[in-house]
């Protein structure tokens, strides 16, 4: 078998865990610690976020979507692929390591999604692009940390609080949609969510890019 290569680390702002990026053959991961954050093979769950959220703004002109989290560019390729062409994608990223390395040793996996004219790209923690916002956005896809049980950075718990969901309500248009992933089922957030008054649907969705393995789960909530 093919060895892991680390190509990569970085600190977390606002955390004491380090990412670390790896490399087996074509294969990229990004952990933290001994936990995989990220793998080039599962993509399953985040190309759903963009799919299921973008899909019903096809045909609306110029929609705006604001992007938590940029990973491994899963969810920015599937939203670029649905939106139409006068759309704005705002992608946060908090980590300046993970930007780098989109245009750096990840970037046959980014296949140009970056260099879209569709697509801005700012090294920023997303909550303070949603305080930020009013009615600016008609989706917010949230791909941040763990999901709402945080695992990386404390800091993150405020996005799925009561308090960030009604920033997150207020950053959104009218009818908007605030979707938010997560690697596992919480029943204490649905309720959160629907306290927030967001009309809300949940879905379990393959981690695996085949519509195999483990699953993820993904709320779509409705302003």
């Amino acid at each position: 078998m093919i060895p892991w290569e680390q190509l990569g680390t970085a600190k977390i702002p606002g955390a004491d865990g380090e990412l670390r990026l790896l490399r087996r053959g074509s294969e990229y991961s990004i952990m933290t610690g001994g936990i995989t954050l990220m793998n080039s093979r599962m993509s399953g769950s985040e190309k759903a976020l963009a799919d299921l959220t973008c899909a019903p703004l096809a045909d609306r002109a110029a929609p705006v979507v604001l992007i938590g989290g940029l990973g491994m560019g899963f969810t920015l390729r599937a939203a670029l692929a649905i939106l139409p062409a006068d759309a704005t994608v705002v992608v946060a990223e908090l980590v300046p390591a993970v930007a780098a390395w989109a245009r750096g040793p990840m970037s046959d996996i980014f296949a140009g999604c970056l260099d879209d004219p569709r697509t801005r790209l700012e090294v920023t923690d997303v909550g303070a692009l949603i305080q930020a916002g009013d009615k600016n956005f008609d989706a917010i896809l949230l791909d941040v940390d763990n999901g709402p049980g945080a695992l990386d950075r404390p800091e993150n718990n405020s996005l799925y609080s009561m308090a960030g969901l009604a920033e997150a309500r207020r950053a959104l248009k009218s009818g908007g949609v605030l979707a938010v992933w997560s690697a596992m089922p919480d029943t204490e957030f649905s309720k959160r969510l629907s306290n927030a008054g967001f009309t809300v649907d949940e879905h379990r969705v393959h981690a695996h890019r085949k519509g195999k393995g483990s699953r993820h789960v993904i709320w779509l909530a409705r302003a």
